[in-house]
């Protein structure tokens, strides 16, 4: 595929060269800066200025000429070399290098020149480092032979002659190496080692070589099959080889190109992918060489400058060819041509316009990585779609354009199909980029168009949108969602905004169906679980009644399920809350169970309060239905419950209230709680005949009163069961198995006192044995705790004797371990570690204990 690369200028015609001298032919040329030389076959050179101008943004070139010169041979000129640092121009005619001056063409006064030369080349990565001379490289006449030499302003000298396996026929060096072509192969030769690398054959009777060093130790030579190949000096190729035709006369580098010209054509092969993107026909031509950016081109009459189009438009071209990968290539491979800032901006778009391409290729993979790595203002991207953008955006496009398209209609063509996935891909896209720092100064932008799309695609990230930190603009927003009929969504947006009221409104209208929205098929729990957490009283009894009358089990939540951090400040009147809750009577069991159970708030009101709730609904449960209805024994557990462990509510309150009901267990409990425990166990064991019931109440009533307390109620017990009027052997049975299960709890003294004489010891075995192992089992342990008393006051003892063991002797020349002075009286304090010190000093060490810090160790004890 083509690109216009290079464009054929016209520099040198004919008119100007020869005039009517149709015998005279070009045979090499040399440019350097604006100076353009030809050297003719009549032996003749001629000086041209070079103009470049510039119109209609086109590049031509206007030669003006300065001079020519007869050098004085019968031969032609055969190849001409500028040394600009020198003012020296190098010609080579009739195999002698002569130098003349640049400006007037005149051969320098003291005559030098090399002889012998067949063709010459300059070293342009010089070894000696002296910027007063040129390094010059020679083919001899001599067979099999190089020479070095060294060009001064006005004299030359020979450095280095080496010699080749066979006749050379071209060079070029770089440094110490020279790459050669010889008559059957190219070698690199180091001149300085007398190494040598062969590269690859060649037949010279059947092709004209070239030998082009086209970079820093590096070449590039024609090969065979029509191959341009690339070498460097330690003869490995770091690039494919470009396809030229196999007559190829001349070659030049002018990056990231590689022209080639041969009997009709040049054509133009890139270095960065060795494809070929540009044929130029050019008849006749036996030229080509480029000069510090410069190539020119020459036929025998002619001389012509192919000028390169600049990198930039060369790049837009493939772009608007849609060749991405290749108008890629051409930008990396120009980053050495660019200074860096200005290669950073305009690679940057390039990727950019890329980016659109494969996006409008829907291959948005590719798409997406070209848009990250450029940076891309995502607003570029989202200007696409129609209204994303809000209205208050002040977003323009870039300029000039990175894309052709007006907006996404335009771009699919309507393609329902593909706009659907058009947006499939900017909603990924925004999600990515969001929370990444190239969003930073257009957030809102960002979000309000993620919100947008999210709610045409009924997409379910919406709400994790709206839940979690955004920037979506308030107006733009709440006008789409209505739109798109997204009442909970835009409820959630007002909340975000401080508007809970407005989001309130919407969500209960949903909940009475004066709007419709299938998103949450939960909104009346969702209402209850956000006024729990809402921290606007206000708010919360505005809607609390009708929260109650959809539910009272579940619109109490309101007030039970409020977040712990707010019961201890700004929290809800309880009476406030009971007062609304009156009409709600389930809504205000609720309420009390949580108030007495959950916050366990000592208050006498809301224990009995609570208690005549449960009373009632048993009362009314007993009348209405069976006994054995699951909702009367649950609250009849709850009732009981309450009864034992609140000691704060009304207990003659409850008692009278339950007078004449047949809630036995009830009054046990309450006759319980008025110590009034022989009343209670006979209710238990005469009335109800629940003895497991009547053990139990023994327990819970004893609980945290000693053990003492507990005996007392299981003899009590004991009593009521053997102190029956009739020999009830049921009663007989619960007492062998009241003191055979609670053997610990009795005192056996007092047991053996009580039970009839007629009980047999295998009867009581159990209570027995069990008794005697407690007792047992209390006497090991009273001996042990003795014991370690006794072994505790002995280590004591020995630790007293042993202090008082060791002497002490205390002198004048005694310094106390706190002051440094010394004991002036007998008295002193000695510390377990050995330091004494002064009484007063001992004293002040309890005021600032700082100053015993030399003291420290494991025990205080003086």
């Amino acid at each position: 595929m083509s690109v216009k690369a290079f464009r054929l200028v016209p520099a040198v015609e004919q008119e100007m060269l020869m005039g009517d001298k149709v015998r005279i032919n070009v045979e090499c040329v040399e440019c350097c800066g604006r100076n353009l030389y030809i050297g003719t076959n009549d032996c003749f050179v001629y000086h041209f200025l070079l103009e470049e101008k510039i119109s209609s943004g086109k590049v031509t070139f206007v030669a003006t000429k300065q001079l020519h010169k007869y050098l004085g041979f019968k031969k032609a000129v055969s190849e001409l070399k500028a040394a600009s640092a020198l003012n020296r121009l190098l010609v080579l005619c009739d195999n002698t290098i002569t130098l003349v001056n640049m400006m007037n063409l005149e051969p320098i006064p003291t005559g030098s020149r090399i002889k012998g030369a067949v063709t010459f080349t300059l070293n342009e990565n010089p070894v000696s480092g002296d910027p007063f001379c040129v390094e010059v490289c020679i083919i001899s006449v001599k067979r099999r032979t190089i020479q070095m030499f060294m060009v001064y302003e006005d004299r030359v000298q020979i450095v280095k002659e080496v010699f080749t396996p066979e006749q050379p026929c071209a060079v070029a060096v770089d440094g110490h190496y020279l790459c050669l072509a010889l008559t059957t192969q190219y070698i690199i030769l180091n001149y300085n080692t007398g190494t040598s690398q062969d590269l690859f054959p060649y037949c010279s009777d059947e092709k004209q070589p070239i030998v082009k060093r086209i970079g820093r130790q590096e070449f590039l030579l024609a090969g065979p099959g029509g191959l341009g190949m690339f070498a460097t000096v330690d003869g490995i190729s770091q690039r494919a080889p470009v396809h030229w035709s196999e007559n190829v006369i001349g070659a030049a580098m002018c990056f990231p190109y590689v022209l080639a010209l041969d009997d009709e054509f040049i054509t133009v092969h890139s270095m960065l992918d060795q494809q070929l993107k540009q044929t130029l026909p050019f008849k006749e031509g036996h030229i080509l060489q480029d000069f510090e950016g410069k190539v020119i081109v020459a036929t025998n009459k002619g001389v012509y400058i192919l000028v390169p189009l600049p990198l930039e438009r060369q790049i837009q071209d493939l772009l608007t060819s849609h060749r991405v990968e290749e108008a890629l290539i051409l930008a990396k491979g120009a980053r050495r041509n660019i200074p860096k800032e200005k290669f950073q901006v305009m690679y940057k778009r390039i990727l950019q316009q890329a980016g659109f391409i494969h996006f409008a290729q829907l291959q948005f993979l590719e798409a997406k990585e070209l848009f990250r790595s450029s940076q891309l203002d995502v607003r570029e991207l989202i200007s696409l779609y129609p209204f994303l953008l809000p209205t208050s955006s002040s977003f323009i496009r870039s300029h000039p354009p990175l894309h052709e398209y007006a907006d996404l209609n335009q771009l699919t063509q309507g393609d329902q199909e593909k706009m659907t996935k058009c947006k499939q891909f900017l909603m990924s896209y925004l999600n990515e980029v969001r929370s990444t720092e190239v969003t930073n100064g257009y957030k809102e932008d960002i979000d309000t168009a993620l919100l947008k799309l999210y709610a045409e695609a009924n997409h379910e990230s919406l709400l994790d949108l709206l839940v979690s930190e955004n920037f979506c603009l308030l107006a733009d927003s709440a006008a789409w969602l209505e739109k798109h009929k997204k009442y909970f969504a835009l409820g959630l947006l007002y909340h975000y905004n401080g508007q809970d009221a407005a989001a309130l409104q919407l969500w209960v209208k949903i909940v009475d169906g004066d709007i419709q929205d299938s998103t949450r098929s939960d909104i009346y729990e969702y209402i209850v679980d956000f006024l729990t957490f809402c921290s606007d009283q206000e708010l919360v009894w505005k809607y609390a009644e009708w929260l109650l009358q959809k539910s009272q089990e579940v619109g109490v939540q309101i007030f039970t399920k409020r977040p712990l951090e707010e019961q201890g400040k700004n929290s809800f009147n309880p009476d406030d809350v009971m007062h609304c809750l009156s009409k709600y009577p389930k809504s205000l069991v609720k309420y009390l169970e949580y108030l007495v159970l959950d916050r366990k708030i000592q208050k006498e009101k809301y224990h009995t309060h609570l208690a005549v709730l449960y009373l009632e609904a048993v009362l009314q449960l007993k009348s209405a239905t069976a006994d054995n209805c699951v909702e009367l024994t649950e609250t009849q557990t709850k009732l009981r419950s309450l009864l034992q462990k609140s000691d704060l509510y009304r207990i003659h309150f409850i008692l009278d209230k339950i007078k004449g009901a047949d809630l036995h267990m009830e009054r046990a409990i309450l006759c319980g709680k008025l110590e009034e425990h022989e009343q209670a166990l006979h209710i238990l064991v005469r009335k109800l005949k629940d003895f497991s019931a009547a053990e139990d109440y023994c327990v819970w009533s004893s609980e945290s009163k000693g053990l003492p307390y507990r005996q007392r109620l299981f003899h009590m017990l004991l009593s009521v069961y053997l102190t029956s009027d009739s020999s009830d052997c049921e009663l007989v049975m619960a007492a062998v198995d009241l003191l055979n299960n609670h053997a610990v709890e009795f005192d056996v003294t007092q047991v053996l006192q009580l039970v009839p004489d007629s009980w047999s010891v295998q009867l009581l075995s159990p209570f027995l044995t069990g008794a005697m192992r407690e007792s047992i089992h209390t006497k090991r342990m009273t001996r042990i705790t003795l014991g370690l008393a006794k072994a505790e006051n002995l280590i004591y003892k020995y630790d007293k004797v042993k202090l008082k063991g060791s002497p002490i002797i205390l002198s004048d020349k005694k310094l106390c371990h706190l002051c440094q002075s010394p004991f002036c009286e007998p008295a002193f304090v000695r510390y377990p570690n050995g330091g004494m010190v002064h009484t007063h000093c001992a004293a002040d060490r309890f005021l600032n204990p700082n100053m015993t810090h030399r003291l420290s160790s494991p025990s205080s004890r003086t």
